[in-house]
């Protein structure tokens, strides 16, 4: 059977060269006749024969070039078919992409940074906060100079070894006394007329007034006994202390805050040392103070050693009392500095280990605490006051204060007016 078109023939289909033929001459390039679709055109031939059954229909080609009469384009003269070229192959989307949205990344980032730091900054202070030790309640003084002026803190720092291990004590050389004294009590005074920082001397002459006891609740009269201002404190603790301070300047005290031995240590440790410049050479056994003369940081046994030092001093608790100003101003200006601040792998521990061995009264918040070290960090860049209570003498082995010049002082505080009274400096 013959499927070839009719008119086909085998000898029109070559002359039998190439596959089955017993020539061995090569097959020549076969040419495919034109097959075209639509009304024959004029002239003498067969018309070509329907297509049999399996073979699909091919399109024509009216002109040699693949362009057809109905508009089929096979896509090979452009370079379309696989998406080549500048046009689209058939069934086939080209889609560009979008160019970047620089100003919506940049919104997105800008919020993503600020809801970070937002949630940093208020855990951080829910944090911080919680670790204040509010343990005094200054309600229960009683008899309280009228407000005045700017804000005034009672910074005490006490002979406590409590949490202290024995090799503790002695490395700080601290001894083992039970109970804690005031080993140091200065007045902060802020306001619009700059800072001033005045130490009350531990043997100052004060008399002890009525007080309610702070544990007992009992009203204790007063009967003109006078005695040194730090047994005040290991009679009935702060609150008697504060008490016997505001009623022998007249001078109220807004806040407290308190700080023991191993504390102090642990904050100097924490901000990596305190640079002071030691204006002679020191060495005290009791204190464990071995220093020469010059600039030097300090670390936390040595800073302890250095404010409590006195016996190796010329002018004892007074000139004690400056070396504890100097110190605590210049670790206040290290605590507040960037690269305190903005490190939090410094940041955190200096936080931790002050905040946890203050005590501070109840109303303390951590914008009066910040406030405070600012206020100190002022005095020690010289923007501010740093003073000893002004002394007129002795009376019974202690330190009796100028009253003239306590009064003039204490009014230019009450009134936030800058101070012109000069201390025992």
């Amino acid at each position: 059977m013959n499927d070839w078109p009719e008119g086909w023939s085998g000898d029109n289909r070559g002359s039998g060269y190439g596959r089955g033929s017993a020539s061995a001459r090569p097959e020549s390039a076969r040419v495919m006749r034109q097959v075209r679709r639509g009304a024959t055109p004029p002239g003498p031939g067969p018309s070509a024969p329907p297509y049999g059954a399996g073979v699909p229909q091919q399109p024509s080609y009216t002109d040699g070039q693949g362009h057809g009469g109905d508009g089929y384009d096979s896509g090979y003269n452009t370079g379309q078919v696989y998406g080549g070229g500048g046009g689209q192959g058939p069934g086939r989307q080209v889609r560009d992409r979008p160019a970047p949205d620089w100003r919506r990344r940049i919104k997105w980032t800008a919020i993503t940074v600020v809801t970070v730091l937002v949630v940093t900054t208020v855990g951080t202070y829910f944090w911080a906060d919680s670790k204040l030790n509010r343990e005094v309640d200054l309600s229960k003084v009683i008899e309280r100079p009228a407000a005045g002026e700017g804000t005034n803190y009672l910074i005490v720092g006490s002979d406590s070894r409590e949490g202290m291990t024995d090799e503790q004590k002695k490395d700080l050389h601290t001894g083992s006394a039970e109970g804690k004294r005031t080993d140091s009590m200065m007045i902060l005074h802020t306001g619009d007329n700059g800072s001033t920082l005045i130490s009350l001397p531990r043997d100052s002459d004060v008399e002890i007034p009525s007080f309610v006891g702070s544990e007992s609740g009992k009203k204790y009269p007063g009967t003109g006994r006078h005695t040194k201002l730090n047994a005040a404190y290991a009679e009935d603790g702060p609150e008697l202390l504060v008490r016997t301070v505001e009623h022998n300047t007249g001078l109220r005290l807004d806040h407290y805050v308190e700080i023991g031995f191993a504390g102090f240590a642990n904050i100097v440790d924490a901000v990596g040392g305190v640079e002071m410049d030691i204006p002679q050479d020191i060495k005290d056994k009791k204190s464990g103070a071995d220093f020469k003369k010059g600039k030097q940081t300090l670390n936390g046994e040595e800073a302890l050693a250095f404010v409590r030092t006195r016996y190796a001093l010329a002018g004892s608790d007074l000139d004690r009392t400056k070396n504890q100003q100097k110190f605590l101003s210049a670790l206040a200006s290290q605590v507040a500095t960037p690269s305190t601040v903005l490190n939090p792998f410094k940041l955190y521990p200096t936080m931790g280990a002050g905040l946890d061995s203050l005590i501070v009264d109840k109303d303390m918040g951590l914008f009066d605490l910040a406030s405070m070290f600012w206020a100190m960090k002022s005095v020690s860049g010289g923007e501010g006051t740093s003073m000893n209570m002004p002394i007129s003498g002795s009376v019974g082995g202690n330190l009796k204060w100028d009253d003239a010049k306590v009064k003039k002082l204490v009014e230019e505080l009450k009134n936030d007016e800058k101070v012109t009274v000069s201390g025992n400096n």
